[in-house]
C-alpha cells in the first residue's frame, strides 16, 4: 500500500491544500485546522452552515500569517493572532468541547463579513495543546487541533471505488462519480481492499505510526461539491447509511492519532511524503462498546 494523497484544511472547512510532503505533529498535519470561522456563540462554522466557506481558498505563509482569497479574487493577509502577544481570546466550541483561541484582528473579521453572509469571526488556535481527544478514543495528553475530533483522517481509494460502485447500483438512471474530495480527509491510501481500513488497529505511514481509533461518521459536507460549493443531493449519505454503518452512523474513512517516535522531541514528529509505503501493524480494531451498532 502506498500514500497517494495529503490534504491540509488551513482554516476547518475552508478549501484544501495538497502538498508533496507535509510534517506531522501530535494534534495533526502542521498547519492543519489550526484556524477557523465561529458564530456569536462561538460555536465553529463549517459548510454544513454556509457552502461558501468551503469556497475560499487559505494560505500559511512561512511567518504564520494566513493569506485568504476568496472566489472574486479578494485576498486578505491575516497575522496569527495569540495569546502572548496580548491579543484577545474568545471561548470557543467544536462538538461540545469548549476551548480558548486568539482573535484575528479587525481588519480579518471585516474581510470575512464582506465575502461570507454570516455573522462570523475568525480565530486562530495559538496552543494546540489546549483541546483534548474524546478520552473514549485517545490517552492521556493526546489533543487536536480545530478538527472535528482528532488530528488525521484516513480515507482509501479502494474504499471510495466500492463506494462508487454502490452508488451507480441504487443510481441505474446514473449518477456522478463522487471524488475524494468529499470527504476531506488528510492522507489517502491506495492499493488496499474496499473496507480494509474499517479492520486496522495500527499502520506506519513512511516514518511515523498511528493508531487508527475510530470511524469516521459522515455528514451533510459529503454531499457538496467542493468546486462549487453546490450541496448534490443525498449521496453519499444515502448509499453510506444503507451499505456501510459503522458505530451507529454513515462512516467512511477511520480518525488517526499518531505515536511519537521514540528519541523524537518537540513539536515536529516526522515527516509524510507522497510515495511512502503504508503497512498494517496491528489489526482487529477496538472501539468502546457502548458506541457499537
Amino acid at each position: 500500500m502506498l500514500l497517494t494523497g495529503l490534504h491540509i484544511h488551513p482554516v476547518k472547512s475552508m478549501y484544501r491544500l495538497s502538498p508533496e510532503h507535509a510534517q506531522v505533529e501530535p494534534w495533526g498535519l502542521a498547519g492543519d485546522r489550526r484556524w477557523m470561522l465561529v458564530d456569536a456563540t462561538g460555536r465553529f462554522v463549517s459548510q454544513r452552515d454556509d457552502t461558501a466557506v468551503g469556497l475560499i481558498r487559505a494560505e500559511p505563509a512561512a511567518d504564520g500569517t494566513l493569506v485568504l482569497t476568496a472566489p472574486g479574487g479578494s485576498r486578505i493577509e491575516v497575522p496569527a493572532p495569540g495569546a502572548a502577544a496580548g491579543d484577545p481570546l474568545a471561548e470557543v466550541e467544536v462538538w461540545g468541547t469548549r476551548f480558548h483561541a486568539a482573535e484575528a484582528a479587525k481588519e480579518a473579521q471585516l474581510w470575512i463579513a464582506e465575502q461570507l453572509n454570516g455573522d462570523y469571526r475568525l480565530v486562530h488556535l495559538d496552543d494546540p495543546r489546549a483541546r483534548p481527544v474524546d478520552p473514549k478514543f485517545g490517552g492521556p495528553g493526546d489533543t487536536v487541533s480545530m478538527a472535528d475530533g482528532f488530528p488525521l483522517l484516513l480515507t482509501t481509494t479502494a474504499s471510495l471505488d466500492r463506494l462508487n460502485a454502490l452508488i451507480a447500483q441504487e443510481h441505474p438512471e446514473g449518477h456522478d462519480v463522487l471524488p475524494m474530495a468529499r470527504f476531506r480527509p488528510n492522507v489517502v491510501v491506495s492499493g488496499s481492499e474496499p473496507w480494509a481500513e474499517d479492520a486496522w488497529r495500527r499502520i506506519r505511514i513512511g516514518e511515523l505510526t498511528f493508531k487508527v481509533v475510530k470511524p469516521c461518521g459522515r455528514c451533510v459536507v459529503t454531499t457538496t461539491d467542493q468546486e462549487s460549493g453546490e450541496r448534490r443531493g443525498p449521496e453519499p449519505l444515502r448509499t453510506l447509511a444503507r451499505h456501510h454503518r459503522l458505530l451507529k452512523k454513515a462512516s467512511f474513512g477511520q480518525n488517526l492519532i499518531p505515536e511519537r517516535p521514540a528519541g523524537v522531541g518537540g513539536d515536529v514528529l516526522g515527516t509524510l511524503r507522497l510515495g511512502d509505503e503504508v503497512e498494517l501493524l496491528e489489526g482487529g480494531a477496538h472501539w468502546p462498546a457502548d458506541e457499537r451498532v
